[in-house]
């Protein structure tokens, strides 16, 4: 099977492709997944110890 040369060396960005000097901010950390996921566990546990001594000591 033949394969086009120009097809596999194109290898330009597109236009809409997102620069990579643009400076990422606080928003995008906190959009990655295993960060909100151990947000959410250490919040859990805040949570759970600030209830047991309130409710429970």
């Amino acid at each position: 099977m033949r394969h086009h040369r120009r097809e596999m060396l194109d290898t330009k960005q597109s236009d809409a492709a997102p620069q990579q000097d643009e400076p990422r901010g606080c928003l995008f950390a906190l959009s990655q997944p295993p960060l909100m996921i151990f947000l959410a566990v250490i919040g859990c546990l805040l949570l759970t110890a600030a209830l047991h001594d309130l409710l429970w000591l």
